[in-house]
């Protein structure tokens, strides 16, 4: 049995900071030659329309479309989709669906108002966004979970109409992907992708709808091109790497445990799985999980090479010591597998998504818990949050003065306004302020 090679790190060790620090390092969207090639993609989707996203995505798509009208798909083309997915699988989507709807329904969030004494009323007028774009990767990869964690919260919120694009390499169109925009309730599809795609939602075409946010994970390419356009369009976040860290009391099989990290590993060469736990013996037995268990896997070339590159197994002193640890990571996914996990949560500042117990898997997160699985990464988990509801609502600050609100607001607002040297400021509030006399 071929061993595999991850790092042993010991979390009291002098230099464990700077050792944590090398492991954590990851630069998120850095080629230079990638952002100029998208910047060229960008500038000829705006200036040029649908004519360039048909030239960027027969050339790079290996696709021959010679009209706008040939990448947009039909709500029956959905619908076929749908039906031609096997019961099993149309079942999966549908339940996953659900439990992803029935969960942001909890997050929706309501207008306010309060009034004074005075009269004056002041609020907030909560309104949804009016589109939404949705990337999906396509071809011959099948994330029909992107689509429905995606699309769902922002049709809870009230979003008018979400356009979905996904490439189509070769012509190639995965069932399940266009059977979950069904079911999740997409209203348009286009069958593009790239910086073309994130250029054509951003800046809108003659075909493509321009949209108020583009949200949906994507290659370095789809990145850059989010990150250049953000401020043109909201975006939801540029992704790093997938990430799991495991707390462990090391009492769980290690079998368990140690395919928690090879889920997050056979993602990509880049994508990282550490384990903190107080029994040095435990660690040994997950690494020889992890060997055994490599073997078995389609995507073994991957994984290994994630665990080699990226992984850790990392010796704390006790479970506190190891949420300090973690804190410190601020991972995307955490798993906290020991006995009574709900005494630690308090604790646990910086995680995009908290997995309690030993019978969580990571997993079940990534398709149907409910919960999003578009969550923060490379310890953004510090200041912000999974995507949600909340990411597709608008705040609009309501403030509605009587005479007398407008008059005693106004002397302080005059006061201020003098204060910092705006004339005009101080006179349209002194206009609503009675004289005395």
């Amino acid at each position: 049995m071929k061993t595999v090679s991850i790092r042993r790190l010991d979390a009291s060790g002098r230099d464990f900071d700077a050792q944590l620090a090398q492991l954590l390092a990851w630069e998120s969207v850095s080629d230079t030659l990638v952002a100029s090639a998208v910047a060229d993609i960008l500038q000829q989707v705006q200036a040029r329309g649908d004519a360039a996203v048909i030239e960027y995505t027969n050339r790079f798509d290996r696709r021959d479309l010679q009209a706008a009208s040939e990448f947009c798909l039909s709500a029956d083309d959905l619908q076929q989709a749908l039906e031609r997915i096997s019961p099993e699988n149309r079942a999966a989507l549908e339940t996953a669906a659900a439990r992803v709807r029935s969960y942001h329904e909890r997050q929706v969030q309501e207008s306010w108002q309060y009034s004074e004494a005075n009269g004056t009323v002041l609020g907030q007028q909560i309104t949804p966004m009016e589109r939404v774009g949705v990337y999906v990767p396509g071809g011959k990869a099948s994330y029909p979970s992107s689509v429905l964690m995606n699309t769902i919260p922002a049709k809870v919120a009230g979003v008018d109409q979400v356009a979905m694009v996904v490439p189509a390499p070769d012509g190639q169109l995965s069932d399940l992907v266009l059977a979950a925009a069904a079911i999740a309730g997409v209203d348009q599809v286009f069958t593009v992708g790239g910086a073309q795609a994130v250029a054509a939602l951003a800046y809108g075409t003659e075909t493509i709808p321009r949209v108020d946010k583009i949200v949906g994970p994507g290659n370095i390419y789809v990145a850059t091109a989010k990150r250049a356009v953000f401020g043109q369009v909201a975006i939801d976040m540029i992704a790093g790497p997938s990430e799991i860290l495991v707390i462990c009391d090391g009492k769980t099989d290690p079998d368990w445990i140690a395919m928690d990290l090879l889920s997050q590993a056979e993602h990509d060469e880049q994508a990282q799985s550490i384990l903190l736990c107080p029994n040095a013996e435990y660690l040994d037995a997950v690494e020889a999980s992890l060997a055994r268990l490599l073997a078995e896997l389609p995507r073994e070339e991957i994984a290994r090479k994630s665990l080699e590159d990226r992984g850790a197994l990392i010796l704390v002193a006790d479970i506190e010591r190891a949420i300090e640890v973690a804190n410190r990571v601020a991972p995307e996914h955490l798993e906290v597998s020991v006995d009574n996990p709900e005494q630690y949560l308090s604790g646990i500042r910086h995680a995009g998504a908290i997995f309690l117990g030993r019978h969580t898997a990571e997993a079940l997160g990534d398709y149907c818990a409910g919960p999003n699985h578009v969550l923060p990464t490379s310890g953004t988990a510090r200041f912000s949050s999974p995507l949600g509801v909340y990411d597709f609502q608008k705040r609009s600050s309501i403030i509605f003065c009587s005479p007398e609100g407008a008059e005693s607001l106004g002397r302080v607002a005059s006061t201020l306004a003098k204060g910092e040297g705006l004339d005009a400021h101080a006179r349209s509030a002194d206009y609503r302020v009675a004289e005395e006399g």
